[in-house]
């Protein structure tokens, strides 16, 4: 199937839904669903033609028959989802299930100063946090996916932290992933609220438990308000056959922070977007990336740091390790605004071939309008350093322990820099059973 017919099943898709709804929604989420629908259908799917896109083919994510998520699920195991979510034993966390909230594996619990409900929950009372905030900061008029998301959305988490709120302890959202007697597509949509002041861990997990080929398209989209703080880490560990369009979608006030780290361990194909816009004096985010890839997995990192207002600082790091005939992609972009000077912008990306098959394609931008900025990016493809083995081999390790033992000081430059203890460990851990079998 072309990716135009694949476009035309959804449009029939969409339609077919709304003439089976029968359940009533708010006037102003049915206008945001038809026009993210309307933006689809006009834009169609991106092809290798569309510049963002140049080194993704989507159309073997895109060309099954899928069809949407109704329970067959729930029978999925809990301490599968858990293991592959990586979920801290008594923290706060959601569960969803192919995009569905699932309250009987969830713990909301009633932490103070903090709101945990999910979308569908909410937009069935027409609540007011809703409207003025939902689809305001993920453009769904330049992205396809975030059109498709927006068009289907229905239901999510949505994490509100109030002001002066500091969390200690993380919370998780964990969306898992099983296919039932057909291929499923699901939708998935995040909200998080940092009140001026608030500080919050937030570990969003995409966990297959099942095998088998699925979609997951979604879509996060997070506001920090003056002086909050936020370490979010995006971690992405769908079916090996499976999937993944990713979308973070970021605007930060004056002198908010926020940390992003995107973790990228599986999945056939994966897309990662990641747009954080620093439109408050002050303002600074640290992205940090590290996608893993095997066999012929496909993985795409596309990022865009906008500085609007001056003084705001980025710092980005993505590291890739690609083995087999896997295929790594890196575009980073940042634009800095006529207004924002004295920015503060640096950008690397580095990537590990450990095979040679595997590719990477990496692009890094500056998009530069002011005058009085420091900016800086750069990327490095390369192997194991023969040395670094030579040395390692002479201390009496075998030639795989040592390639083990290099690939996973690679990667931990990343992970050490997570802000939560319990998946700093389950990450290393995760990753030397990994690097063993290189």
């Amino acid at each position: 199937m072309s990716v135009s017919e694949s476009t035309e099943r959804f449009i029939a898709a969409f339609d077919a839904r709304r003439s089976a709804a029968k359940a009533s929604v708010p006037i102003w989420l049915e206008e945001l669903r038809k026009a993210g629908m309307a933006r689809f259908a006009e834009s169609g799917f991106p092809t290798p033609r569309n510049e963002e896109w140049k080194y993704t083919n989507v159309e073997p994510a895109v060309s099954l028959p899928y069809g949407q998520p109704n329970g067959e699920a729930k029978n999925l195991s809990a301490p599968d989802i858990f293991s592959k979510g990586f979920v801290e034993a008594g923290a706060p966390r959601m569960i969803f299930l192919n995009g569905v909230y699932a309250p009987e594996l969830s713990s909301v619990g009633s932490p103070s100063g903090v709101r945990m409900a999910s979308l569908a929950e909410l937009s069935a009372r027409d609540d007011p946090a809703l409207a003025p905030r939902i689809g305001r900061y993920a453009d769904f008029r330049r992205d396809a996916f975030v059109a498709l998301n927006t068009a289907f959305m229905s239901d999510g988490a949505v994490i509100v932290i109030s002001p002066g709120c500091r969390l200690a302890q993380p919370i998780y959202l964990v969306y898992a992933s099983g296919v039932g007697r057909r291929p499923i597509v699901s939708h998935p949509r995040t909200l998080i609220l940092l009140g001026a002041d608030s500080e919050v861990k937030i570990i969003e997990s995409y966990a297959g438990v099942s095998s088998g080929q699925y979609l997951c398209n979604s879509v996060t989209e997070v506001v920090g308000e003056a002086s909050s703080v936020a370490h979010h880490c995006r971690l992405q560990r769908e079916s090996d056959s499976a999937f993944h369009v990713g979308t973070l979608a970021a605007r930060l006030e004056r002198g908010s922070h926020l940390t992003a780290t995107a973790v990228t361990l599986s999945g056939a194909l994966v897309r990662n977007n990641v747009h954080v816009s620093l439109c408050g004096e002050g303002a600074e985010c640290v992205l940090d990336g590290l996608y893993i890839g095997a066999d012929k997995q496909h993985i795409d990192n596309f990022t865009e740091i906008e500085h609007v207002q001056p003084r705001a600082r980025s710092l980005e790091l993505y590291k890739g390790i690609l083995d087999g005939a896997a295929h790594g992609v890196f575009n980073g972009k940042i634009i800095v605004h006529k207004d924002a000077q004295k920015s503060d912008a640096r950008q690397t990306n580095r990537n590990l071939l450990l095979s040679a098959d595997a590719v990477v394609n990496t692009q890094p931008q500056l998009e530069i309008y002011a005058d009085d900025v420091k900016c800086s990016h750069g990327s490095t493809i390369g192997q194991l350093d023969p040395d670094a083995l030579f040395y390692l081999r002479s201390r009496g390790l075998g030639s795989r322990e040592a390639r083990s033992l290099l690939s996973f000081a690679f990667a931990s430059d990343i992970v050490r820099r997570i802000h939560v203890d319990f998946l700093r460990r389950q990450l290393d851990d995760y990753m030397v059973g990994r690097f063993q079998k290189i």
